[in-house]
């Protein structure tokens, strides 16, 4: 995989990610699917990550952060194990050595913390409850620091949402059903990236859970 991949975040991305094939990782049974990187095995870099039964890597430092959903599976590291539909924050300078007994499919991002933002975060997304957002949504927030936030948001069937323009960018991944907006659906396992300003009017023909995540495409001193 090339150096410097889906860098330029003036411009927006849709990929389905069940389309790509499985490339191989400094660990053989660690297999991954590349969706924006900065370096080989360094720098900013946003992955879809798989486990194979008994797969671990030895302790290692994330100096710039670590952001885990755990997607199918069972996570594991010596501070615990985290099924499907949790949500993990490692912060900067943070180690770990990770695992997974049964295996695990992972969305993962790396390098892209605020220095200032050192909070670990775990949550459970499926032991949490849902706040109502606007209109017939839900929301579940899971985090926020600055002008960045992280949330679930539960879709019912038929839902439409207002046009918005997105301050500062906005991230999706398609956990369940399809996401849907005047350029394209996007299906279970896709990857969107909005630059910041853009604008769309979202909406769901069926059942629909997202993971999204805005305002972190500029550096706060932009905004």
């Amino acid at each position: 995989m090339q150096e410097n991949y889906n860098l330029d975040f003036s411009q927006n991305l849709a990929i389905d990610t069940n389309k790509l094939d499985w490339l191989e990782s400094p660990v053989e049974t660690v297999l991954r699917k590349p969706l924006e990187r900065e370096g080989k095995e360094h720098g900013h870099t946003t992955s879809v990550v798989k486990y194979l039964p008994g797969a671990k890597f030895t302790s290692h430092a994330h100096p710039f952060g670590e952001e885990i959903f755990v997607l199918e599976g069972v996570f594991s590291d010596e501070h615990g194990d985290y099924p499907e539909g949790t949500y993990i924050r490692n912060p900067p300078g943070s180690s770990h050595s990770p695992f997974s007994k049964e295996g695990c499919v992972l969305f993962v991002k790396l390098n892209q913390f605020h220095p200032k933002d050192t909070k670990r975060v775990v949550i459970n997304t499926k032991k949490t409850s849902w706040l109502p957002g606007q209109g017939g949504l839900k929301v579940m927030p899971l985090h926020e620091h600055q002008f960045e936030s992280t949330a679930l948001v539960w879709w019912p069937a038929n839902e439409k949402f207002k046009p918005h323009r997105h301050m500062g960018g906005e991230e999706i991944f398609v956990l369940t059903g399809e996401f849907c907006d005047e350029h394209g659906c996007y299906s279970q396992g896709s990857w969107l990236r909005n630059k910041h300003l853009s604008m769309h009017t979202p909406f769901v023909e069926k059942e629909t859970v997202i993971l999204v995540k805005v305002g972190h495409l500029l550096k706060s001193e932009q905004l």
